[in-house]
């Protein structure tokens, strides 16, 4: 029952503050302003980020 509730709680944290949602134009639910915009896609590093194991995967420019 442990391992079901972390799995959730992890879930949940990704779901409210990572994953885009269409209705809040891509926002996360916790998130108040969109990040930061690319333009120059080749000085930007790609950072994947393995939640639960790698079902979920988050990616985030790198400086």
């Amino acid at each position: 029952m442990a391992h079901a509730r972390q799995v959730l709680a992890t879930y949940k944290k990704h779901y409210n503050t990572h994953r885009p949602h269409r209705a809040r134009r891509q926002l996360p639910p916790d998130s108040v302003q969109q990040p930061a915009t690319v333009h120059n896609f080749d000085t930007r590093g790609l950072l994947r980020t393995r939640v639960l194991g790698g079902v979920i995967n988050e990616y985030r420019y790198t400086a």
